[in-house]
């Protein structure tokens, strides 16, 4: 695939047409995606359209920067008069009344949107098989996952349906799919990228950041969707830099290798496949090796589950069938609990002794009518996994357990960040594998939700730190997959870890 610039020159020399670009986008569509599942939905007409539109500004020369740009959307991101389900049957008929603030400004530099791709229910996952869409398929081998839970957007790209794609990263859910898919995925510093129009997960740790196929592409895009927004009063005003200006810098960066991130459970062949590359790099004097300690990392993925799954309790709160989301047939509740009610008064009268007062308990701890509207309609309109996460965030944060769980975990968050902020006093970036193995079989961890958690195990640290984290493609496996690489930078230094993954870029 041909990187944005590239396309924009075609486009502006008039070798070929932006109409052109979308249809053979739609055409790969059409060929892959009832095997791939990436797409959701595409809108062909709406896409052309806005073809002939930022057509008619190229030709006249006052086309915006990424024209030429071909976006799918995660569909937990906003877009007016597009449904945002967030692949979960609680908001399976919701359509958007307003644009996120990346929608809107990615607009307004003339991107193209051509669907919503899948994702993991809530983005909670790191498949993509939690979904009502059914499992996205790693173009690679489509009997392999995706990851998650922006599946369906490192999928997209990596199929060449689209040049990029918006996804979610709340614990390393762009990243760790860019690195299965063999695709470039960007989790900017928390706050450099307005969270608005993103539904929540949980809301400290959420970003929105871009999936392409090149580094340039992902700074290109990044450079239009940061900066403060008034939206998002957690967006931060820090000055925006000049992205693209930052790769050329031809400055030694001193890389951070930590022990932690390189032990038992990673893959032997990424390890050394990772080492390869950076030695590479240090005998052609691009960068300093520095080997550094963080010695909070081993209660990473705990802190992270602790709470995030707290946060998500809370959001997901407000899906109760009466305010937001899916809803019970009231009328039908109301008949079961009169038939239920009368059975059991029934029985009352014919009772005596202690079975009689087992059945009048019975009745006293029947559901209302409402109450019943509200257990019918979360259990109906959330999968298992949000029921899980929405189940383990409520214990945490539960009376008689807060402290020893919750509290305890934003310490240990606390810690997490000094071990960054210190590390960061003596090296520029820190690198790690994305992941700890190639994409795995579909169907291989639905089962054990706590080795699906583990695939997470370098990316949550980034996320609870709040600091930045890309993932650019280091080789391939000898199975064939693509194996990501993972470099982490200081809040605001995205100038670095793209840096760092163009270096990595140019030797694979």
């Amino acid at each position: 695939m041909i990187d944005l610039r590239e396309t924009r020159n075609q486009l502006d020399r008039g070798d070929r047409s932006l109409t052109d670009i979308v249809n053979s986008f739609l055409k790969q569509i059409d060929l892959r995606n009832a095997e791939v599942n990436a797409f959701i939905s595409a809108d062909k007409q709406g896409a052309r359209e806005q073809a002939g539109a930022i057509q008619k500004k190229i030709d006249a020369g006052t086309a915006g920067p990424l024209a030429g740009l071909v976006l799918g959307v995660k569909d937990i991101i906003s877009e007016k008069g597009k449904k945002t389900c967030c692949a979960s049957n609680i908001l399976r008929n919701f359509e958007s009344v307003y644009d996120a603030t990346v929608i809107k400004k990615l607009r307004e530099a003339d991107a193209l949107f051509l669907g919503r791709v899948n994702m993991d229910e809530f983005a909670m996952g790191s498949s993509t098989e939690n979904t009502i869409y059914g499992p996205a398929k790693n173009p690679h081998d489509t009997s392999r996952v995706t990851g998650g839970s922006s599946g369906g957007s490192a999928a997209a790209v990596a199929a060449e349906m689209c040049n990029a794609a918006l996804g979610s990263d709340t614990g390393g859910s762009v990243r760790q799919p860019a690195a299965y898919c063999g695709v470039v995925g960007l989790k900017p510093t928390y706050g450099r990228v307005s969270r608005y129009g993103l539904v929540a997960f949980a809301s400290s740790f959420d970003c929105i950041g871009p999936v392409t196929s090149t580094v340039e592409d992902s700074a290109m895009l990044l450079q239009v969707i940061a900066g403060f927004d008034e939206n998002d009063q957690t967006s931060s005003q820090e000055p925006v830099p000049d992205y693209l200006s930052a790769l050329k810098e031809d400055e030694k960066l001193t890389v951070g290798v930590p022990e932690e991130y390189f032990g038992e459970g990673l893959d032997e062949e990424i390890r050394e496949m990772i080492r390869e590359r950076l030695s590479q790099l240090e005998e052609e004097n691009k960068i300093v090796l520095k080997p550094i300690h963080l010695p909070h990392m081993k209660y990473n993925i705990a802190t992270y589950y602790i709470l995030a799954t707290a946060e998500a309790s809370s959001n997901l709160a407000r899906y109760d069938g009466i305010r937001y989301g899916h809803r019970s047939d009231f009328k039908t509740l109301k008949e079961e609990l009169t038939q239920e009610r009368q059975a059991i008064e029934k029985k009352i009268r014919e009772a005596g002794g202690e079975e009689k007062n087992v059945e009048m308990e019975k009745l006293a701890q029947l559901d209302t009518p409402l109450i019943r509207l509200y257990k019918k309609s979360r259990t109906e309109g959330f999968g298992r996994e949000v029921k899980r996460r929405i189940i383990l965030g409520t214990y945490v944060l539960s009376s008689g357990y807060y402290d020893a769980y919750y509290a305890k975990a934003q310490k240990v968050r606390r810690l997490i960040k000094q071990d960054f902020e210190q590390a960061f006093k003596d090296v520029d970036v820190i690198v790690s594998p994305t992941a700890p193995s190639p994409a795995f079989e579909l169907g291989a961890k639905t089962d054990d939700p706590v080795q699906m958690y583990l695939n997470d195990i370098y990316t949550t640290s980034a996320n609870l730190a709040g600091i930045c984290g890309i993932s650019v493609p280091a080789g391939r496996h000898s199975s064939g997959l693509p194996v990501g690489v993972q470099f982490m930078g200081n809040v605001f230094e995205e100038g670095k870890i793209l840096r760092a993954a163009h270096l990595v870029e140019k030797i694979v």
